[in-house]
């Protein structure tokens, strides 16, 4: 925020200052800035980031996009706990409690604590732990009160339903939010909208990430309404990492390609 300026019978003698008064364009231009820098962090925080600083393409760098070992096992081991939890403690000739539930929903959570105090205790950022934590305690909290296991598996369906709608939303309006945020994250704002190949490619990644998370949602929502709990959190852990991973490397190639193409010709 601009810092409000001395009235002028209270600066010290001397002439006038030359800068002119604030305009009405300035609080503009503040919330574009928040906006931009918002939209670079959510395209850094996606793994975009190796495509920026042209970091080759390489396992190390994928590894580092997706959080390190540590980030790969904070994101799939919760899932495989309470799956294999689940498997060892519900027997399916038994109506399924409350009580039997306890097992495979305390086990994920009390993993996403010691995670937490991990990364303390290890001096690096608690948060990436503290928001698997909170997402952890939500779906444990919705199958506690649905008295039912699917109940924790109403957290992804919605975050898929979500990401997929807004991502296939922008993309037939013409603001693709891939575009919105690599192009900030880039230094090109919205130009490249401007620019026919840049326009068409991350429209496409656009309409390829909407892809994955609605192929998700349509593959995991009659599980979850047939109540085939095994079989869910198998294909949720199979429709994690092993898509997102790939997508994100064709992602950063399709890119660095279409960003190269246009450096090279506005060069000539």
């Amino acid at each position: 925020m601009t810092k409000a300026r001395e009235p002028d019978d209270l600066r010290p003698e001397g002439p006038p200052p030359s800068a002119t008064p604030a305009t009405p364009s300035e609080p503009h231009q503040t919330a574009s800035a928040v906006f931009a820098e918002s939209m670079a962090g959510a395209a850094r925080k996606a793994g975009f980031s190796a495509a920026s600083d042209g970091e080759a393409i390489n396992g190390r760098a994928l590894l580092g996009a997706m959080g390190g070992v540590r980030g790969l096992f904070e994101a799939i081991l919760p899932g495989l706990v309470f799956l294999v939890t689940y498997s060892l403690t519900i027997n399916p000739a038994q109506t399924t409690t409350i009580t039997s539930l306890l097992p495979a929903l305390i086990a994920p959570l009390v993993l996403g604590v010691m995670f937490v105090i991990l990364r303390a205790a290890t001096r690096q950022t608690v948060t990436p732990a503290v928001g698997g934590l909170v997402g952890t305690g939500i779906s444990v909290a919705l199958a506690l009160f649905s008295g039912e296991a699917s109940g924790f598996f109403i957290v992804g369906l919605w975050t898929n339903f979500g990401y997929g709608a807004a991502l296939l939303i922008s993309a037939v309006i013409g603001w693709p939010l891939i575009g919105l945020a690599v192009g900030f994250l880039m230094g090109d704002g919205t130009a490249w909208r401007k620019d026919a190949s840049k326009r068409r490619v991350l429209t496409i990644l656009t309409l390829c990430w909407a892809g994955l998370f609605v192929a998700r949602l349509l593959v995991q929502l009659p599980l979850y309404l047939a109540d085939n709990i095994e079989v869910l959190a198998t294909v949720k852990l199979l429709m994690g990492i092993p898509l997102y991973a790939p997508l994100l490397v064709i992602s950063w190639l399709m890119v660095r390609t279409v960003y190269r193409k246009a450096d090279a010709a506005s060069a000539v």
